[in-house]
Order: C-alpha cells, then structure tokens, then sequence
C-alpha cells in the first residue's frame, strides 16, 4: 500500500483526523499545540492524532495529499479542512464548532 493509499485509509476510517508534530497529550510545536487546543474548545475531544514526525514519509505524504504546504493539517469526515491558522478563523466565526458537531 502507497502512502497517499495509507492516508487515505486514516482519513476516511476517523471523523476528526489531525496530521500534527507530536500528539494531542505533547505536541511539539506552537501551532501543532494551538490547533488541538482549538479542537477541544470545540467541545471535539474524540479525534485522532497522527505524528508526522515519527515518519518523513507521512510528513511528505500528507502535504502531497492535500496540496498543502504546512503542518498541523485537520481532516473532517474524510475531507481537508486546514492548518491552524484556519482553524482558527473559523473558530472564531463558531465555523469550527459547526462542522465537528454536525
């Protein structure tokens, strides 16, 4: 099974997925930490966590499979959502808490 075939399968099998440095209980950066704070403010404490940092393969994988640059990456019922920068955007505008409640 390919990487992109092994993301896809951790993507699709989880609801709330965050592609993230460290894990939820130690992240290991600032905006890895950031954006598991912002998923439990959301009232969001059942997601999984998946540590780029233990495989270069996943950390490159996942920014091919999402076309997206940077790390921490949130994937919601299968689909790319954003790194914490959008998280918290829509945080504030109540977005966040929408789309994990529903």
């Amino acid at each position: 099974m390919s990487i992109q075939e092994q993301i896809k399968e951790v993507v699709t099998t989880h609801r709330v997925v965050l592609f993230m440095k460290g894990d939820k209980q130690f992240p290991q950066c600032g905006f890895s930490s950031r954006a598991v704070q912002l998923l439990k403010a959301a009232g969001c404490e059942d997601f999984v966590t998946v540590n780029v940092l233990e495989h270069d393969e996943v950390r490159q994988g996942i920014k091919e499979y999402s076309d997206w640059p940077t790390i921490p990456q949130l994937y919601v019922n299968g689909e790319f959502v954003g790194g914490s920068d959008i998280m918290m955007e829509m945080y504030e505008a109540g977005e966040l808490q929408a789309l994990l409640n529903a």
